[in-house]
Parts: C-alpha cells; sequence; structure tokens
C-alpha cells in the first residue's frame, strides 16, 4: 500500500498539489483521473521522486519516501515498475533484450536464469516468437505489452503506469486495461494508473481519484462514480447529453 498524507507541490509559486491524501491500496487498480493540468502527472512524478515535494510525506508501506536518502531511494526502485505513455522501448534492442535490461541493472542473474525470466514475462502478457524482434517490427499493442513485461520482470511490489492506452485502439485498450488488471491481482501489486480514458475506469476502477485543480475531489469506485452528484466529476465523466441519460438510466 501508498499511502499519500498532505501532499503539497508548486512551480514558481504556482500551486499545482494541494494538500492531497489518498490510500492506494495493495492488490487493486488505482485509477487517478483529471482534466489535462489537473496535476496527474506532477502526482505521479512525485510519488516516484521525479519532483520533490514542498511538504508531506509518501508512504510505501509505513516506508516514508520524502525523508528516504539517495541510496536509500535507490534501493526501494528495485520494487519499482514503470509503464511510461506509449511503451518507451529502446528502438536499438530486441524485444527479450528490452524485458531482460532492468534484470541487468537490478540483478546478477546469470544469463540464462535472465533470459528464462524474461520469456516468462513474455509469455505471460501473450507475446511469443518476438524475441528476436525489434520494436519497430512488431504494432503498438505488442509493443504495450512487451513494455509490461519489463514493467514486472523484477516482480515489483508497486507498478505505476502512465497513460498505458494511449495511441491505442479501443480493442487493444480493453485488452491492455486487462492484463494490467489480472498481474495486479496475482502479483498483489499496488497499482496506479493515469489516464483519461473513461472506458478504463469503468473497466478497471477498483479505486478512483478525481483530481480537480490539483486537489483530491472525489474518490470512490467505478460502480459509485455511475451515481455521483459531484457536479466537476460528473461534466468530466458524463460531458455530453447522451452520456447524462445513460447515466440517470443506470
Amino acid at each position: 500500500m501508498i499511502e499519500v498524507k498532505n501532499l503539497h507541490k508548486s512551480f514558481d509559486g504556482r500551486s499545482i498539489l494541494n494538500d492531497i491524501s489518498v490510500k492506494l491500496e495493495q492488490g487493486r487498480t488505482n485509477l487517478i483521473i483529471g482534466q489535462s493540468g489537473s496535476g496527474k502527472t506532477v502526482f505521479l512524478k512525485s510519488l516516484v521522486g521525479l519532483h520533490e515535494v514542498d511538504s508531506g510525506h509518501i508512504l510505501y508501506d509505513g516506508r516514508d519516501f520524502t525523508k528516504m536518502r539517495f541510496k536509500e531511494r535507490k534501493l526501494l526502485r528495485k520494487e519499482i515498475g514503470m509503464l511510461f505513455q506509449g511503451g518507451a522501448l529502446f528502438d536499438s534492442m530486441t524485444v527479450e533484450e528490452n524485458v531482460i535490461f532492468p534484470l541487468n541493472m537490478f540483478t546478477d542473474l546469470s544469463t540464462e536464469e535472465k533470459r528464462e525470466r524474461a520469456n516468462f514475462f513474455l509469455n505471460r502478457v501473450n507475446i511469443m516468437n518476438a524475441n528476436h524482434k525489434f520494436p519497430a517490427e512488431i504494432s503498438g499493442g505488442m509493443q504495450k505489452r512487451v513494455a509490461i513485461a519489463r514493467a514486472i520482470v523484477l516482480h515489483p511490489q508497486y507498478l505505476f503506469c502512465d497513460e498505458p492506452n494511449s495511441g491505442l485502439d479501443p480493442s487493444t485498450s480493453i485488452l491492455i486495461d486487462n492484463l494490467i488488471q489480472e498481474i495486479s491481482y496475482e502479483l498483489n501489486m499496488t497499482t496506479v494508473v493515469i489516464t483519461h480514458d473513461m472506458n478504463s475506469v469503468m473497466e478497471i476502477g477498483d479505486n478512483i481519484i478525481f483530481l480537480y485543480n490539483g486537489q483530491k475531489w472525489w474518490e470512490g469506485t467505478k460502480d459509485e462514480i455511475m451515481h455521483t452528484d459531484n457536479p466537476e466529476l460528473n461534466n468530466f465523466v458524463f460531458p455530453s447529453k447522451l452520456m447524462r441519460i445513460i447515466k440517470d438510466q443506470a
């Protein structure tokens, strides 16, 4: 579990995150949603230390990340998997080499052990017979699944996903959503997903946090979001008249 307490972050005197407190539960998909400029990306970068916060605490299973020194944070990052927007695979590496990359950085496994573990996770995300292909030689959906395999190859305790469906067609997006949720349950990870895709919200939103103007404005499940009376959330999730009719009939 990741617990965030009274988090504040500003840039050049402009408040971006204002007193955010949330609990991101283990073994669940925790979705962070909100309009552009609401603070979603800054929140994610603050959680993993890409931004230093002004005040507040970020606790990884009781360990205060905000008080850790560089070496302590480096050790913790071995427990973190990252799925970047667009996949961010290395173009000059094969599929197998991309998945092995974290193993080279953080383990002393033999070459054969690394290959076996990479293949195990590639099979888990339904990538077969593509080990020696380069990212440009496979589809966007396959690239994203390879990126998931790379993110979980170290068996992380925490998984962060930044817009995992970006650039994917609707059917492939559903496959990626389901895969993220299944793996979160299987590995009992604390999974945090930044998304603006409402299909993702309705498919895998175990816990949904809505940010509005840098504040936590609403929190609930995918079922509760259908019946919320929060006006800003309604305008974000159900922007059209047709969608409002669908919501009223739900």
